[in-house]
């Protein structure tokens, strides 16, 4: 969902009957024309200086700011919708008189010439090419915004030395610039440098509050430094943003159990499966959470609902499942389950899952000293690890 000061029509029509309705509640208002949105992933300050005045600025076919067909999990951040509608929304809040951005679904214009290098880069289908036009960009001029872009570019290509030189020089010529900041923290991901990465995405956060990933992203750094209050906290940010978004819910869920919250981590993982029913992990994550409750029946059902929906039939998910029955007083069950989810792996994945479920086992039992039906269970295992 847009932001207040944002709106879409999805069409022209829809356009025109959107600005009549505007002026005529804000007399004196003016319409004028945005910069070109095929322009925006490249451009620093994104949003120009706004007149005074109300204002509506309107953006013809404003999916061409997205275009980017760059591969291998890497995606600039400039061409993603959330952070777009973030900086013009940070924008558009500094207006004291009231301004709106009005995005208008027409037909891509054709882009042509060496006047587009950027966008032309992110639309062809050669990484190569693409780095080669990012390369001829930067020729014409080391701005922050090309910068970046030929960094996202390297980190594509797998450059990461070439990747580090441009966003240093990015950050310091515009140090304020939270693309800047995020993508660079994305570079530490990729070197697995967690501090350095969670530096940088709070650095992002801080300078774009309405940026969920920023947050999304700061939280999992902090989740793998082990600070899970702090990762919560950002977390949490990034869920008031998007209160929507399933990704987000479920990460507030596993942290809050990590914390022993577990009423609240049952809560968004509800909520997780309520957004997307067919989600196999939003089960099995609802599942491990009443588990650990001691809820061993409806932990089954939810384990056996992501069973049903997950076509891998993922083997930890399936173990967990199998300890469920053996806590319900299904040995059989249980037997049949863990028989069918380590068939076939390989050795070492096979031995240290036997190994993994063989411990929770335990646990099991020492928490719930009146099971029983569990030794059947605890004595295959043995037999097969020992094998």
């Amino acid at each position: 969902m847009p932001p207040p000061a944002i709106a879409t029509a999805d069409s022209p029509i829809a356009a025109a009957q959107w600005i009549e309705e505007w002026l005529d509640e804000h007399q004196g208002g003016r319409v004028i024309a945005a910069p070109t949105p095929a322009e925006w992933p490249f451009r620093y300050p994104l949003a120009p200086d706004i007149p005074d005045g109300p204002l509506v600025l309107r953006a013809d076919a404003f999916d061409e700011a997205f275009a980017n067909h760059q591969t291998s999990g890497t995606q600039l951040v400039t061409t993603q919708r959330a952070y777009l509608e973030a900086e013009w929304a940070a924008a558009l809040a500094r207006h004291a008189a009231g301004a709106w951005l009005l995005l208008v679904s027409t037909p891509a214009p054709q882009h042509h010439g060496t006047t587009a290098l950027l966008p032309r880069a992110l639309r062809v289908t050669d990484a190569a090419e693409r780095l080669s036009l990012c390369v001829m960009a930067l020729a014409a001029g080391r701005t922050p915004a090309a910068l970046v872009a030929t960094a996202s570019v390297c980190m594509e290509v797998n450059d990461l030395e070439a990747a580090a030189r441009d966003l240093d020089e990015a950050v310091g010529l515009a140090p304020q610039w939270a693309a800047a900041r995020y993508e660079r923290g994305k570079l530490w991901l990729r070197r697995d440098d967690m501090p350095r990465a969670a530096q940088d995405f709070q650095a992002a956060a801080d300078r774009l509050p309405g940026f969920a990933p920023a947050w999304s992203n700061l939280g999992a750094t902090l989740g793998e430094l082990d600070r899970p209050a702090d990762a919560l906290a950002a977390f949490e940010r990034a869920l008031a943003l998007d209160p929507l978004s399933p990704q987000a819910l479920n990460n507030v869920g596993v942290v809050r159990r990590e914390l022993g919250r577990l009423t609240d981590s049952e809560k968004a993982f509800r909520q997780v499966i309520e957004l997307t029913p067919r989600l196999a992990f939003g089960h099995y994550n609802l599942g491990h959470t009443l588990f650990l409750q001691g809820r061993f029946q409806a932990a089954l059902s939810a384990y056996a609902e992501g069973q049903a929906l997950d076509l891998e039939k993922n083997p930890v998910q399936a173990s967990r499942l199998a300890l469920c029955k053996v806590a319900t007083g299904d040995t059989e069950g249980a037997l049949r389950e863990l028989q069918r989810a380590t068939n076939g792996l390989p050795p070492d994945y096979r031995r240290q899952l036997l190994s993994d479920t063989s411990a929770i086992l335990w646990a099991l039992v020492t928490q719930q000293p009146g099971l029983t039906g569990w030794q059947p269970v605890h004595a295959w295992m043995t037999a097969e690890l020992k094998g």
